[in-house]
């Protein structure tokens, strides 16, 4: 299946925190819209690899996701490698995205930023006809590379160059950052909670997660905005198209 917009993210929830809404809108827009998971979260504090696994599932029937793959690089642990770039490289020749949505490229966890290098450089390579990598059944797969790779903006706070409208669409992102019911806050946890708390499972993120989207939104005189980073410059064909 050919992805449109293609999120890769270094842990479930990642894609639903940081650039969902824009997901939601492109596939408003008549879009395919996919999420590529490059580990289980299995170092999370909370939850296990078999819970974050069945959230990321409720969570992507309620973003209508045309796909959704996790890639079982090993959470804390993947790096830039040649091993972990040729498995990257495999599932975007896949799925042959022409826009790639990814990790901040600096953020308080190392493996957002690491996933963001793995993933831009990944995507580059995935273009040389002369790097060989095969589906599923062993056949040899076409070079592909898409037009851009962005990156979106996680805990820390970087300066977008460019924010997405995402008001339309707000709801339905919070709804599928609380389909985690492990990792954060819902308003509805048990007293006999015994996980232990831990930076996002605390009800301020979630405010902290709203206020981030009301910032972006301001700045484009809209309600909820979600904001990206580019690598290089883009260029636009109808100034009309600018808010």
């Amino acid at each position: 299946m050919k992805i449109d917009i293609l999120a890769i993210a270094a842990h479930p929830d990642d894609v639903e925190l940081s650039c969902a809404g824009t997901l939601l809108r492109q596939k408003s827009l008549g879009q395919t819209i996919g999420v590529l998971d490059l580990t289980r979260g299995e170092l999370g504090t909370r939850g296990t690899d078999k819970t974050r696994a069945e959230e990321a599932a409720a969570s992507s029937a309620i973003l209508d996701l045309d796909m959704r793959q996790c890639l079982d690089l090993p959470d804390g642990f993947f790096n830039n490698s040649a091993e972990y770039q040729r498995k990257v490289i495999a599932a975007i020749r896949k799925y042959q995205p022409e826009i790639i949505l990814t990790n901040a490229i600096r953020d308080r966890h190392p493996d957002h930023g690491k996933a963001a290098t793995l993933v831009k450089d990944s995507a580059f390579l995935s273009g040389l006809i002369k790097i060989e990598t095969f589906d599923e059944d062993g056949k040899l797969q076409e070079a592909w590379r898409p037009k851009k790779v962005y990156h979106f903006i996680q805990n820390d706070f970087i300066e977008p160059d460019f924010i997405v409208d995402i008001s339309e669409f707000w709801e339905t992102k919070i709804e599928s950052i609380k389909a985690f019911k492990t990792q954060f806050f819902t308003g509805t946890e048990k007293e006999d909670d015994s996980e232990p708390e831990t930076f996002i499972s605390k009800p301020g993120f979630i405010e902290f997660i709203q206020s981030r989207a009301k910032e972006m939104g301001h700045r484009i005189g809209v309600k909820y905005g979600e904001g990206f980073t580019v690598n290089s410059t883009v260029g636009i064909n109808d100034l009309n198209s600018l808010i």
